[in-house]
């Protein structure tokens, strides 16, 4: 269970994990660079959450004292001179509260629930308590300015003349919370106290998901992220250009392959000189590989014409006869290895093939000859070397016609290929000689019964023609009998 589970998430990796190098480059750039902004941010946010508290438990004990100070100096006057002091202080200002006197305690409307605040509530209560030790409880809470009510009789702070208050409270344009400190300095007598703490914004001045901080940290990664794109880029563009050229070059377009740039990386430009270099060297092997050929033709054809022609002076005729099986089989050799090498290296461009109209011209052949090929025509279109496919067609049919009863050819399309199939209804081959079929002059006990005369060239013919046009050639015993050759081309 738990390897069938492990295999799925391996299988949807890999569907996430991009094929490009620069998709790769980028991916594992762009992770790093999110893990290490999101350690630094965590990092950066304990800090910031451990200062804020520090200074947050210092300002709410400077406040604390500054209330039990007042506490206590209106706890000392008379009752009647109480309202006149408040009504001066107001006039005047210059004090760090707004003071009220009720006959009962005011509700307040509290924020919401912020470990910060909590922390600094329970601070000042604690400070008071410590400084005020025999007075009655005191009401602590934080309320913004639009919901706060400031008496009794349900007068709200934004109902005040704005000269009680301007200079006191952060009302507009960006309100800020409000420390409400009521406490009952006599029976029936409440004070009421309203201040700012000493940093306003407090509780957002620690917050590391502000969508300020959120807008530059995304946009320091966007930067990062756009130079890492063009430097990988810049890397990666060279080595597409060189697997272009390896390409161009295994399929036989090379004259098409533009030569690489010697720029770049010094590790590139080497790269680049010794594969041009590479490309030079087996060039003229071929070439001088094709002079060989034709000239070992040359001059092998004389000589076999010269002996043929003395072998039939001879009067034995037994003699004369296996004079004549021999070369026979010579210029059988010599013209076999001549078509090992033109056949897998034809030189035509490439160009758009109707199969059905090609694969038709190789059936009728076919059933001419007597033989019997099934074939249903399809529409698909692909693009290769007419000449060159038609060989490696008709060397696959040929090879089902000769060791089968008779053959099946089907086409079909496929995400990104086209897959043609050439089925005999032989025999089929034995699982471990596979692996030899595509070696030259190979051929199997069942085809040399049926054809004596073969070179065992034509699926070695066939598979470098395909795999020129960058595709595949895979052989298999057909589930129902025979053998199954299935061509798989660039759709």
């Amino acid at each position: 269970m738990l390897k069938r589970v492990s295999n799925r998430m391996l299988e949807r990796l890999g569907r996430i994990w991009p094929q490009s190098l620069l998709g790769r480059l980028m991916l594992v750039m762009a992770a790093g660079l999110l893990v290490t902004q999101l350690a630094a941010s965590v990092i950066w946010a304990s800090q910031l959450r451990a200062k804020a508290q520090v200074e947050a438990q210092s300002a709410s004990q400077y406040m604390a004292h500054g209330a039990s100070g007042a506490i206590r100096f209106f706890r000392s006057l008379p009752a009647n001179y109480r309202l006149l002091l408040i009504q001066q202080l107001r006039e005047m200002g210059g004090t760090r509260f707004f003071v009220n006197l009720n006959h009962a305690y005011v509700p307040v409307q509290q924020i919401a629930e912020h470990p910060l605040a909590s922390s600094v509530l329970a601070t000042v209560g604690a400070t008071l308590k410590s400084d005020l030790p025999h007075s009655p409880s005191f009401r602590l809470a934080f309320a913004w300015p639009d919901q706060l009510v400031v008496s009794e009789d349900g007068v709200r702070l934004s109902d005040l003349p704005d000269a009680w208050v301007q200079h006191i409270l952060l009302i507009q344009p960006d309100p800020a919370p409000i420390l409400v400190i009521q406490t009952e300095i006599e029976p029936g007598n409440w004070l009421y106290m309203a201040a700012l703490m000493p940093n306003p914004y407090f509780l957002s001045s620690n917050d590391p998901l502000a969508w300020d901080r959120l807008a530059l940290q995304g946009l320091s990664l966007a930067v990062v992220l756009l130079l890492c794109l063009l430097v990988v880029r810049w890397i990666t563009r060279p080595l597409a250009a060189l697997s272009d050229a390896a390409a161009a070059f295994g399929q036989g377009q090379d004259d098409r392959a533009p030569p690489l740039p010697e720029t770049g990386s010094r590790e590139f430009i080497n790269t680049a000189r010794a594969f041009s270099a590479m490309r030079e060297r087996i060039q003229r092997y071929i070439e001088d590989r094709e002079r060989l050929f034709i000239s070992i033709s040359h001059d092998l054809r004389t000589p076999i014409t010269r002996l043929k022609l003395r072998s039939e002076l001879l009067d034995d005729e037994a003699l004369r006869n296996e004079f004549e099986e021999d070369l026979d089989e010579l210029d059988m050799m010599v013209k076999g290895a001549l078509q090992c090498v033109k056949d897998s290296d034809i030189h035509e461009n490439p160009a758009e093939v109707k199969l059905d109209a090609l694969l038709g011209r190789l059936v009728r052949s076919a059933r001419l000859a007597g033989h019997e090929v099934g074939y249903r025509d399809s529409g698909v279109t692909v693009r290769a070397k007419p000449l060159a496919l038609k060989r490696a067609l008709g060397n696959l049919l040929d090879n089902a016609l000769y060791y089968g009863d008779r053959a099946e050819i089907s086409v079909s399309s496929e995400p990104g290929a086209v897959a043609i199939a050439v089925r005999d209804h032989g025999p089929g081959v034995p699982e471990d000689a596979f692996a030899s079929l595509f070696d030259s002059y190979v051929r199997l006990a069942h085809g040399r019964e049926q054809n004596d005369a073969g070179m065992g060239l034509g699926l070695g013919i066939a598979r470098s023609v395909i795999e020129a046009h960058g595709g595949q050639l895979l052989l298999e015993n057909h589930p129902e009998g025979g053998l199954n050759a299935t061509i798989r081309l660039p759709a």
